[in-house]
């Protein structure tokens, strides 16, 4: 990008936004120290761009987002001052963590941990990461200059970080050559380089503990891509100047639609330096000035003052260069005629004509897009219940007619937008559908519901446009507004109107004179369901239905709908029986499942048991053969022993005979001598006995005597 003022003019579809988002990535790194500022004029406008930077290689740390319509980002992530700081201090945390991972593979290095903060952290790249990766790119030097052919398995071996990178996916080194396998090795220095840079840039977030301070110190030091309307730059001017912030940079989305004081007020958000130099180097202007004005409510300013052109609209009248985009890849061909007019060599891209949904054709309509005439409706047609509050309620009711049936024919809703010119008509469009179809769950309701002018920017498949006014053209002579009402859909609109009234208006006889090549009625295939296989070139033979007014189209829509009605009852039906079936086939399924499970366990219990079985009586028979064997084995001992004996009898019996023989006669000797001294013992102990007895009886007698005197004496 050349520093300047660079102003791009894109016609709907060609890519505005993404080219400032290519704009934005390019800056951002091809000049890492830079910021950028991204101004839009709405919140929706700015969402979008900021989505599609997320999605590209920026990191996170880099993006603010600024203003009230943050929240409103399709996103988990909290991209506001807070927000970025609360990520900050998460990443630190994980950052700190991979360091003290880095410092357990090594293990030369101290007791002290590196990853006790960011200096500590700081330190330990400086005296101990870096030297050792100098010191492998010396080793390395060498053996290249040297020539070595063991180089390839070096690169590896010596690589001092290997432990580390051992979760990355294996095998690291690949060793197809030694400079792969290099450049491997400095990528993976780099990925250090990275991590241990955050850490340096995170070191503020230790010091300052306020969060309004850290919030400060992110806004001015740490972003590089600040992103915020142009309100919310007006009105927090004076606290960003304060604070001193900077920014080398400024995109401005939408140009086309901020007024001039505007888009001055963002280039004054910094003070010249010391010097009295500014220090913004590049301006990017984007937008097209064919489309939608600034709003000026006033009538009066708008009118005499001319406050609705934009400075990007007055740089294009002056002559400033500027770069044009000529190739649309939003709408089909056919609907690109509807507004391509107004730009000079508008084509398309390639994908509009080799894509199949850009080829077939749209489901239950002969055309891909038509003007609808419609007529009044009990002799009213445009009405204002209020002071410039327009409504056109027969306009209305088609046009549900249609979202309707387009819903019974198989339409996704979030395909379909309703669009109007005034905000009177949006409201009665809004009131009919939640009476019709909100509380239906087979129609319920489209995607958005708006104005032409809020949907500028936005885009969807199918548009349902009502033009309202049948007195006065109104607003819409102004043909920007008829551009952004063309350009909006991809594959299908359709305009409600008055036709005879805006066929006579000379400034949009343009669009009008290709639209009324078509017939005014509505022509339908309703025997057609989404999606359809017919292509656009398809000619239609027949089952086509013209639409003569509204009410024959809301007569159609009830009669269709009971018959889809009973179809569906009747689908239903068949599907609940198809459920039921697909359910009991399931129940049977999952019975089947548990038996076969349950069949399994209990032939693994039962293989278990008999194996236990087994081994029990294993044991129990190795256990009675034990037994057996100590058994036998005790009896052939005794028996040995018996033999042992029996054979030293037998030995000493046949040298000893003459031995027994007198021993044999002195043991009958010994035991006459034996038995002759019982004899004699046993005669002495009879002497004995007697004398006892005749001594006892003496004894007695003398006891006795006395008793028998006493009783002599008594009986005298």
């Amino acid at each position: 990008m050349q520093p300047g003022l660079t102003m791009v003019v894109g016609p709907p579809g060609t890519g505005k936004t993404d080219v400032a988002v290519q704009i934005i990535s390019n800056i951002y790194h091809n000049f890492p120290n830079q910021k950028t500022l991204i101004v839009t004029h709405s919140n929706q406008a700015l969402n979008q761009i900021f989505e599609k930077i997320m999605h590209l290689d920026i990191d996170e740390r880099h993006l603010l987002r600024l203003g009230h319509g943050e929240e409103q980002l399709e996103t988990e992530k909290d991209f506001s001052r807070y927000g970025r700081v609360n990520y900050i201090l998460a990443k630190r945390l994980e950052l700190l963590d991979e360091v003290d991972r880095l410092q357990k593979t090594f293990d030369d290095v101290v007791s002290d941990s590196a990853a006790y903060s960011c200096e500590t952290a700081s330190h330990f790249y400086t005296n101990y990461i870096q030297p050792k990766w100098e010191s492998y790119m010396i080793k390395i030097q060498k053996l290249i200059d040297q020539n070595d052919s063991s180089i390839v398995e070096n690169v590896e071996n010596l690589f001092p970080f290997g432990n580390f990178f051992s979760n990355a996916p294996q095998p690291l080194f690949k060793k197809e050559s030694w400079q792969k396998d290099l450049e491997i090795s400095k990528g993976c220095f780099r990925y250090l380089m990275r991590m241990f840079k955050q850490l340096d840039e995170f070191r503020a977030f230790e010091l300052i503990r306020s969060g309004a301070d850290r919030a400060e110190y992110l806004l001015v030091k740490e972003a590089k891509i600040i992103a915020m309307t142009c309100t919310h730059a007006a009105l927090r001017r004076r606290d960003l100047v304060k604070m001193n912030f900077r920014y080398d940079n400024i995109l401005m989305e939408e140009a086309a639609q901020i007024l001039e004081i505007e888009t001055f007020i963002p280039l004054l958000l910094q003070d010249p330096d010391h010097n009295g130099n500014n220090r913004l180097k590049r301006w990017i202007m984007i937008g097209d000035h064919n489309q939608l004005p600034p709003v000026i409510k006033n009538q009066t300013f708008q009118k005499y003052s001319n406050m609705e052109q934009s400075l990007f609209t007055r740089f294009v009248k002056l002559g400033i260069p500027t770069v044009d985009l000529d190739a649309q890849g939003r709408s089909r061909s056919s609907l690109c005629e509807l507004f391509s007019w107004r730009y000079k060599n508008l084509g398309s891209l390639s994908h509009v004509n080799e894509r199949d949904e850009f080829r077939k054709a749209n489901t239950g309509f002969k055309f891909d897009y038509q003007l609808i005439n419609v007529e009044d409706f009990n002799g009213v047609g445009e009405s204002e219940p209020q002071p410039f509050f327009y409504q056109n309620l027969a306009e209305a009711e088609y046009l549900v007619a249609v979202f309707m049936y387009m819903r019974m024919i198989g339409y996704p809703g979030e395909k379909i937008t309703i669009l109007s010119t005034y905000n009177g008509q949006k409201h009665l469009i809004r009131d009919v559908l939640r009476k019709r179809c909100a509380n239906n769950p087979i129609i319920g309701l489209p995607r958005k519901i708006t104005t032409v002018d809020k949907y500028q920017g936005q885009q969807n498949d199918y548009i349902l446009l009502s033009l309202v006014k049948t007195r006065n053209v109104g607003h819409l002579r102004d043909v920007r507004r008829l551009i952004v009402a063309m350009s909006r859909a991809r594959l299908g609109l359709y305009i409600f109107c008055r036709c005879q009234l805006f066929r006579s208006c000379y400034e949009l006889t343009p669009v009008f004179n290709i639209l009324t090549q078509r017939p005014t009625k509505l022509c339908m295939l309703p025997s057609e369901f989404f999606p359809t296989e017919r292509m656009l070139s398809d000619e239609v033979n027949g089952g086509s239905m013209a639409v003569n007014d509204m009410p024959e189209m809301t007569q159609f829509v009830f009669d269709f709908y009971k018959s889809r009605l009973e179809a569906w009852k009747k689908n239903k039906r068949e599907m609940e029986i198809v459920q039921q079936r697909l359910l009991q086939e399931e129940r049977i399924r999952k019975l089947d499942e548990e038996e076969k499970v349950l069949r399994e366990k209990l032939e693994v219990a039962a293989e278990k048991i008999s194996r236990t079985e087994r081994l029990r009586i294993q044991e129990d028979e190795s256990s009675s053969e034990e037994s057996e064997n100590e058994d036998q084995a005790e009896i052939n001992e005794v028996k040995s022993a018996e033999n042992e004996e029996k054979n030293q009898d037998d030995r000493s019996q046949e040298g000893n005979t003459d031995e027994n023989v007198d021993n044999r006669q002195t043991e009958m000797i010994a035991e006459q001598a034996e038995a002759d001294e019982e004899t004699i013992e046993d005669k002495t102990s009879q002497a004995e006995n007697t004398n006892v007895v005749n001594d006892h009886s003496e004894m007695v007698v003398e006891q006795n005597e006395p008793i028998q005197a006493e009783n002599d004496d008594t009986i005298s």
